[in-house]
C-alpha cells in the first residue's frame, strides 16, 4: 500500500524546516473519537472549538486536542480536561510549560491569547514538573499515515514507561509520519521509530535536541528553522536552548537569518524558498503537488 509517508521517504524529502509554526501551544484534553477537523468534530462542543480556533488566529497560539494513548471508542464526556500550555521559543530562558485543568473548555476563551503568544502566561495553572512531554500525531481521520504509524509509536513509548505521552490531533507534515512534538523545547521530529523516539526523549530530558530526525522548532518560522538546523550541523551544537534566531526578508522567497549562540558567537544564514520535485501528495488522498522547501544558500560566521 503506497502512502504519502512512503513516497516522501522514497524521495528522500528533507525533514529540516518542515515543522508547524506556533510560538505557543494550547493543548486541551478531549477523549473519544476525533474528526479530520478535530476542534469542530469531537466530543468538544463544536462552537467552543471554533471559538478557540478563532481566538488563537493571528496570535502565534496553536490550539490542538490531546488524549492518552489507547482505545478511543465513543465514551462518556470528559469530566475535567487537562490543559497543557507551552511557549516554544527555545532561546535561553525563553520557553515554559504550564499545566491546568478545566471542567469546561469554554473557560479557556477568557485567556489573553495575544499575551500567551508573546510568551506571557499570566500565572496560568502551575509549572510542569517532570520529564519531557511527548505529543504524537495519531489522527487517522486527518491522514491515515498518522494512525498507521503514530498510534503504534505512542503505544510503544507508554509501554517503555514514559508517563507523559499524549496523542495529538494535528502537527502538520503527515508525509513525515510518525511525527512527534516534544516539550519543553518545541522541536518536532519525523520518521521516528520506537528506538529513535526514545533517544529523542532521553536527549530532551538532558536539555538537548537530536538534529537527525528534527523537523525544526515550532517557535521559529520555517526560514529560522532552516538556519537553526544549518548552524547545528556546522557546529555540532545540540543543546536545545543554546541558539536564538532573528530573520528578515531579503527579497521574494529569500531571508537573511542571524543565529546567535548564548556564548556570543553568531552566524548569518541566507535561506531560499524552493519547491520539491518531482510532485508528490502532501497528504494521503490529495493530488500530487510541489511542497515548498527551505534551502540554505550560504552560512558564514560573523
Amino acid at each position: 500500500m503506497s502512502t504519502c509517508a512512503t513516497l516522501s521517504r522514497e524521495l528522500s524529502e528533507p525533514l529540516a524546516a518542515t515543522a508547524a509554526t506556533a510560538t505557543t501551544w494550547l493543548l486541551v484534553e478531549q477523549n473519544g473519537p476525533w474528526g479530520a477537523k478535530a476542534l469542530g468534530e469531537s466530543h468538544l462542543d463544536p462552537a467552543v472549538g471554533r471559538a478557540l480556533d478563532g481566538a488563537a488566529a493571528g496570535t502565534g497560539v496553536r490550539v490542538a486536542l490531546i488524549r492518552r494513548p489507547g482505545r478511543h471508542a465513543d465514551c462518556l464526556p470528559t469530566a475535567r480536561h487537562e490543559v497543557i500550555v507551552a511557549h516554544t521559543v527555545p532561546s535561553p530562558g525563553g520557553g515554559w510549560v504550564r499545566r491546568h485543568q478545566v471542567a469546561d473548555p469554554a473557560d479557556l476563551l477568557a485567556l489573553d491569547f495575544a499575551a500567551l503568544g508573546a510568551g506571557e502566561h499570566g500565572d496560568l495553572g502551575t509549572p510542569h514538573i517532570g520529564g519531557p512531554v511527548a505529543l504524537v500525531c495519531t489522527n487517522g481521520r486527518r491522514d491515515r499515515c498518522c494512525a498507521l504509524l503514530g498510534r503504534p509509536l505512542a503505544a510503544d513509548l507508554v509501554a517503555a514507561g514514559h508517563s507523559e505521552v499524549w496523542e495529538v490531533t494535528h502537527l502538520g507534515g503527515h508525509r513525515f509520519s510518525p511525527t512527534m512534538l516534544v516539550l519543553p523545547y518545541g522541536y518536532t521530529y519525523g520518521r521516528l521509530t520506537a528506538e529513535s523516539a526514545k533517544e529523542v526523549l532521553a536527549a530532551t530530558a538532558s536539555g538537548h535536541m537530536v538534529p537527525e530526525w528534527s523537523r525544526g522548532c515550532s517557535g521559529w518560522d520555517r526560514p529560522g528553522q532552516a538556519a537553526d538546523h544549518a548552524v547545528r550541523l556546522a557546529t555540532g551544537e545540540t543543546r536545545a536552548d543554546a541558539l536564538a534566531v532573528a530573520q528578515r526578508p531579503d527579497g521574494a522567497g529569500r531571508w537573511l537569518v542571524e543565529v546567535r549562540h548564548e556564548d556570543g558567537r553568531s552566524w548569518e544564514v541566507q535561506v531560499v524558498e524552493g519547491v520539491s520535485a518531482p510532485p508528490r501528495p502532501e497528504s494521503c488522498g490529495k493530488a500530487a503537488g510541489s511542497p515548498s522547501r527551505m534551502e540554505v544558500a550560504s552560512l558564514r560566521e560573523l
